[in-house]
Order: structure tokens, then sequence, then C-alpha cells
């Protein structure tokens, strides 16, 4: 392990009063008010950093604080309403519960992050930075792989309306599958036996150790890349590609189909509002897992560097955007399905009406509509 030694009382002061700014006042260095027992757990490069000023940990407090409860109100409505709302409780929708568990995990933690912001850094010393790095990579992973069959449920959907559509049993078999897929990743680095969590940056957030100059580290940081990144990325610009793909051929056959037939177009009022349902939650869908890769690629090329690139280029402020891209589309996400997913907002719209959603109930209108054509007088 390529830490330095702080075990000695008077290398510890010199890491303190070492450098003296205009003023003759010390500059200290990241890390500097931790014991010896706390410094270990720290890699060697963060140290080298000056601390940053109180007022970036405030103002970084203050982020935390908003997004904190952002998530909680939004994925906390998220979950309450498609678990109660009977409606609500289709395959595909057990899988936006799960990116909603996953979300709401991944902000769940920033207590963490705004009392050790508050106190200068790593305040909760080791056990919370191990918590804080467990449940994120949990959260995080969870959400790619989520991402991935979310992706897929919306494939098979639109590509093969008829026959193609996931089942209950299917999504849970999947949903099974993402968890067994995404704890190793978790528990191997707390357990040490294949990586490690430790502070990173600021010392106020923590994920799985990329600086170590060993091979073990690289070989760790490549795969976890692979299978945690590469392998869902890879899987959602698959499928979405195809329903581009399938929705242009569609439209394009149906409108020459129209021509032939000299109609302006071949669906009915019931079949296009049908089919433009679906098509809005297939671009919540789109958007959920366009804003995932904005959020995780900043933090996979901040890991490939960290192993296998200059490591100078990661300085503590540029570490900390990675972390907080992740939580903030974590807490816009159920906001993206408020805006986008008609069922969805019917159901909140029916528990929470001073809300004032205003959202058509697509049944409702249809039984509207035949109740009044039945009932007007025959010519």
């Amino acid at each position: 392990m390529n830490l330095l030694n702080w075990t000695e009382a008077s290398v510890y002061q010199a890491r303190v009063m070492e450098e003296m700014d205009m003023a003759g006042a010390p500059i200290r260095h990241i890390g500097w008010n931790l014991s010896p027992e706390d410094l270990v757990h720290i890699p060697e490069h963060w140290l080298l950093y000056p601390e940053p000023e109180y007022s970036l940990h405030m103002l970084l407090a203050f982020v935390y604080v908003f997004l904190f409860f952002a998530s909680t109100i939004g994925n906390g409505l998220v979950l309450w309403v498609f678990c109660s709302a009977k409606s609500l409780r289709t395959a595909s929708n057990m899988f936006v519960v799960n990116l909603a568990l996953c979300d709401f995990v991944m902000n769940a933690k920033t207590p963490i992050n705004i009392y050790n912001s508050i106190y200068h850094g790593y305040a909760l010393g080791d056990l919370a930075c191990q918590m804080f790095a467990f449940f994120g990579s949990l959260s995080g992973i969870g959400a790619s792989m989520t991402n991935a069959c979310i992706a897929y449920d919306r494939y098979t959907a639109i590509t093969n309306p008829l026959d193609g559509k996931v089942t209950r049993t299917k999504a849970f078999l999947m949903i099974v599958f993402v968890w067994i897929y995404t704890v190793p990743w978790a528990v191997l680095p707390l357990l040490e036996i294949w990586g490690r969590f430790v502070p990173e940056g600021f010392l106020t957030t923590c994920t799985f150790d990329y600086l170590t100059n060993t091979f073990d580290t690289r070989l760790f940081v490549g795969t976890i890349f692979f299978c945690s990144y590469c392998i869902p990325m890879s899987a959602i610009i698959y499928f979405y590609s195809h329903i581009v793909g399938k929705v242009f051929s569609h439209e394009k056959a149906l409108r020459e189909q129209a021509k032939k037939m000299n109609v302006e177009s071949l669906r009915s009022n019931q079949n296009a509002q049908n089919e433009s349902a679906e098509f809005r939650i297939a671009k919540a869908a789109i958007t959920v897992c366009f804003m995932f890769v904005c959020s995780w690629t900043p933090y996979a090329v901040l890991a490939l560097i960290g192993a296998f690139g200059d490591q100078s280029l990661l300085t503590p402020g540029v570490s900390m955007i990675p972390a907080l891209n992740c939580k903030f589309v974590a807490c816009i996400d159920p906001y993206i399905y408020a805006i986008s997913h008609p069922k969805y907002r019917v159901e909140l719209q029916k528990k929470l009406p001073w809300l004032a959603i205003k959202e058509s109930d697509g049944q409702s209108d249809a039984r509207s509509t035949a109740t009044e054509n039945s009932s007007a007088p025959q010519a």
C-alpha cells in the first residue's frame, strides 16, 4: 500500500507548517486536522493539496442539503405512487420502482457529505466512509443495470408490441439478476478482498480506490469499468438505437400506406392516444438513460485517469464534480417521470390533488367519448 508514513509527529507538524502565505500564516494541506490513525486510510495523492476554503465546504453542504430533500421527496413520491396505485403495478414499472429505489439510496447517504463538509473533511471517520462508498456502489451500479433493463423493456414493447412485452415474472427475475450482479462490486472492496474504499477529493465523499499505483488496483478499476459501465452502456445504446430505427420505419410505412389509400392517417383517435402514451413513456425512459450517461461518464473517465493516466490532472476540486453529477441525476430522475409519464401524473393527481397537475385520464376520456356517441340522436 503506497501511503506516506504519518506515524511520526514531526512529519505531521511539517505538513501544517511547511509553507506560509503572504501574511505569514501557515498553509494547511488536506488532512491537516486528522490523526495518524485516520491518515492511513487516505490516498497520498489528496494529502499533497492545500486545504480548500471553508466557504467552499459550506457551499457543497448547501448543495447536498438541497439534493437530499429534492431526492427524498421526488423518489419517495415515485416509490409511494407506483407501489400503491394498482394501475401502475405493471412489469415495466417494476424497473421504474427499482431505479427510484437506487436513486433514493444514492442521496439518502448525503447527510454524511453534509456533516463532513461542515467539519472540513474526514470528520465521521472510516466507518462512515465505508458505509457511504458501499451504498454508493450498490445504488450506482444497480441504477446502471436497471437503466439497461428499462432500455430492453422499451425495446421489446415498441419493436414487438404483441408478443414481446416483458411479463411480471420476467421483470422480477431481471431485477433479481441486477442485484446479484451488483452486490459483489460493493462487497469485495468493502471487505478489501479486491479493491478498497477510500476518501476522495475534499475527503467528504468516498469511493473505490483508483489512485494506488499497483497492478491489483488497475485490474480492479479496469474490470469494474467494463462490467459496470461498458456493459450497461452498450445495452442502452443498442436497444435505443433500434427503437429509433423502428419508430422511423413504422412512421414511414404508415405514411406511404395512407398516401396510397388517399387518406390523411391510418390511425383512429384512440390508437393515436395509446401510441402517444407509449411513446411518451419511451421518451421519459430515454431521457432518464441519457441523464445516466451524462452523470456516470465523467466518473468513469476520472477513475481511468487515476488508474492509468496522469494523476496530476485530478485535483480535489475536479474530483468533486463527477460525485456531484451522480447525486444530481439521481435527484432529477423522478421529476422526469413526473413530467413525461402520463399514468404516473394521473395517479399523483388523484393522491395529491392540491398539486394541480391536470393530467387527463385516457380511459376516462375514452369512456366519456363512447357515452356521448351512444347517446347522440340518430339521423
